[in-house]
C-alpha cells in the first residue's frame, strides 16, 4: 500500500502514543478546564495543524535538517520552551476588573487556536519522532513523501479523535466549576502552572 508495510501494527501504535499524556494533551487539558468545550476543540484543532505540519515538513526532509543541526535544535526548543513559559505567566496572572462579580477575561477561540499550533509546531520532539517513527513503517526500497503523508495524516485523524474525546470529557466534568468566578480564577492559576511546567520541562529536553 504505497510502499507501507504494517499499516494495522502503525494505527494501533499510533492510538497508543496519541492516548499516552505528553505536551499537547496537557495544553488541551487546561483549555478545557479553564474556557470549556469550544476551546477545548479550538485547542485540539491547532495541535493537530500542527502535526500536521509536522508530517509534511518530515515528507519534505526539513526534519532530516533539524535532527542533525544542535543549533536549530536548541534555538527551536529555547522558542517553544519560553513560548510556553510565557503563556503560563500570562494565564497565571490574568485578572478580570472585578474579579468577585465578573469571570476572567476569556481568551478567544483565534488565539486558542494559534496558541495551539506554535505550541505544537515549536516542540523540535515532535518532528524528532516523526523523524524516527513513521520510517519504520515505510519499505526500505520505496522513495519519495506520499507514505510520509499517508502515515502522518492517519496520525492526524486518530490523534484529533482522542484529543476531541478528551475536549468534550474535561470541559464537562468542569463546567460547573466555571460557573464559580473565584474557582475559575485558581483554574486559570493551575493552567498558568502546567504551562510553566511544559516549557521547563521542554527547555530541558535533548536531541539524543
Amino acid at each position: 500500500m504505497a510502499g507501507i508495510t504494517g499499516f494495522g501494527v502503525f494505527l494501533l501504535t499510533a492510538l497508543l502514543m496519541n492516548i499516552t499524556p505528553g505536551t499537547d494533551t496537557m495544553y488541551i487539558v487546561s483549555r478545557s478546564m479553564s474556557q470549556g468545550r469550544k476551546a477545548g476543540m479550538y485547542s485540539v484543532l491547532g495541535i493537530s495543524t500542527g502535526v500536521l505540519a509536522h508530517t509534511f515538513f518530515a515528507a519534505a526532509g526539513l526534519s532530516v535538517i533539524l535532527a542533525n543541526s544542535a543549533v536549530l535544535f536548541t534555538t527551536v526548543k529555547i522558542i517553544g520552551a519560553g513560548y510556553l513559559i510565557y503563556l503560563g505567566l500570562r494565564t497565571f496572572f490574568q485578572t478580570s476588573s472585578d474579579f468577585h462579580v465578573t469571570k476572567t477575561a476569556k481568551i478567544s477561540n483565534k488565539k486558542i487556536f494559534t496558541q495551539g499550533f506554535l505550541t505544537n509546531i515549536t516542540n523540535p520532539k515532535v518532528a524528532l519522532f516523526f523523524l524516527s517513527f513513521l520510517p519504520q513503517f515505510i519499505a526500505a526500497d520505496h522513495n519519495g513523501p506520499v507514505p510520509f503523508i499517508i502515515l502522518g495524516l492517519s496520525f492526524v485523524f486518530t490523534g484529533t479523535l482522542w484529543c476531541l474525546f478528551i475536549a468534550i470529557f474535561v470541559s464537562s466534568v468542569t463546567q460547573k466549576l466555571r460557573n464559580h468566578p473565584k474557582v475559575e480564577g485558581m483554574m486559570n492559576k493551575i493552567t498558568g502552572i502546567l504551562f510553566i511546567g511544559l516549557g521547563i520541562k521542554l527547555f530541558q529536553t535533548k536531541a539524543s
